[in-house]
């Protein structure tokens, strides 16, 4: 998953904080346990994400998209006393992993985790929150981003990760229904005036959404 050469990543990783304890044994049972570790957010965007939630002072966030569990504990840990954080995956078979990385973490009563389409469950949830983060199946981006923007707060963030896809947006020879997906996806916000957004080049890219 790099875009660009991965000693620019390693770069960035050494001068960037340390990733917690508990959030490296995660991404090391990560590794060992799943198919698809990649999918992990990893040191840098993790650190990312927990200053996101800091900076704001988010006391509620919604996460689209948990897989085991790494980007809810640093969003977590960014959060102030008290604040509550949802994630939503519709794979129960990760679940307990992230379950179990949540506990070590002493972060059980902050985060509270959903198996199930979310694009059903969205529309059960009562808003406002104050960051929405979308990593899920990448088909569905658009969608989730409609059913997160009346949910979302004014002045309230969205995170979507992978809009570069490893560089395949980039390639119009490629049009598979993942890179499509993504290419309207980053179309349809650049042309919302619901919104301002940024893209940023971190990982694999990270599209920064604020409500207006």
């Amino acid at each position: 998953m790099y875009v660009f050469d991965p000693t620019i990543d390693e770069y960035s990783a050494r001068y960037s904080s340390a990733e917690p304890e508990v959030l490296a044994e995660l991404s090391r049972i990560t590794h060992l346990r799943t198919l698809q570790p990649r999918m992990l957010s990893g040191q840098v965007q993790g650190r990312f994400l927990g200053m996101m939630a800091g900076l704001m002072n988010a006391g509620r966030i919604l996460e689209i998209g948990t897989f085991t569990g790494y980007s809810a504990i640093a969003l977590a840990q960014g959060m102030p006393d008290g604040g509550k954080l949802i994630s939503i995956d519709i794979n129960d078979e990760v679940m307990p992993i992230a379950r179990e990385a949540i506990a070590k973490a002493g972060l059980q009563e902050r985060i509270e985790l959903i198996t199930g389409d979310a694009a059903h469950i969205m529309p059960t949830l009562e808003g406002p929150f104050d960051l929405i983060f979308i990593d899920a199946d990448k088909r569905n981006y658009a969608r989730y981003y409609q059913l997160a923007l009346p949910l979302l707060r004014k002045g309230g963030l969205i995170l979507a990760d992978n809009v570069l896809w490893s560089g395949r947006v980039f390639d119009p020879q490629i049009r598979d229904a993942d890179t499509e997906a993504l290419r309207s996806f980053s179309e349809l916000v650049q042309h919302d005036e619901r919104v301002d957004n940024v893209l940023l080049t971190l990982r694999d890219g990270l599209l920064m959404i604020v409500k207006r």
